[in-house]
């Protein structure tokens, strides 16, 4: 009776899937590059995809279904930060665009909760997307400075003893 909603379902855990592993990838090398902000931005959003992937599966297996674990895509070897940001903003634009299609799909096929996990999503994704959108504007708008500073801040940082990236 579900069968439409379970594999949109499964296609979301796809796209979150590829996602941690992709924003899991930029927070290492932003954390190697001394980016302390952007690591932990990164590393936060991965986790709130992998919340995500449990709310979804969830979902799924009250469903009847199965929990299809295969990322979407492959990770994108991305080293330049303004690019990761680009890649970031994309993934999570597509995201959201996605999910009001599938809530909209949920909510033709007699399925509101499946509609109302769509929706809470499309929330999440919108909120990283303006992340990622602020953090590409201020550095097109500070230049390669502002990423000068974040290195600086953890030389700072290590100086007094404290904790760098989260």
């Amino acid at each position: 009776m579900h069968d439409k909603s379970i594999e949109l379902l499964n296609q979301a855990v796809g796209d979150e899937l590829a996602a941690v592993h992709q924003y899991m990838y930029f927070h290492f090398h932003c954390d190697d590059q001394g980016y302390d902000l952007l690591a932990g931005l990164f590393k936060r959003t991965a986790i709130d995809e992998m919340m995500h992937i449990e709310n979804i599966s969830d979902r799924i297996l009250f469903l009847g279904g199965d929990v299809e674990m295969k990322a979407a895509f492959e990770v994108e070897k991305i080293h330049d930060v303004k690019k990761m940001l680009a890649k970031a903003r994309k993934m999570e634009e597509e995201s959201a665009h996605d999910y009001n299609l599938w809530a909209n799909e949920c909510s033709a096929n007699a399925d509101s909760v499946s509609k109302k996990l769509f929706e809470e999503l499309v929330l999440d994704e919108e909120r990283h997307f303006d992340q990622y959108d602020t953090e590409l504007d201020n550095i097109n708008k500070f230049g390669e400075g502002y990423l000068a500073l974040q290195s600086m801040e953890r030389s700072k940082n290590i100086s007094m003893g404290k904790p760098t990236a989260e």
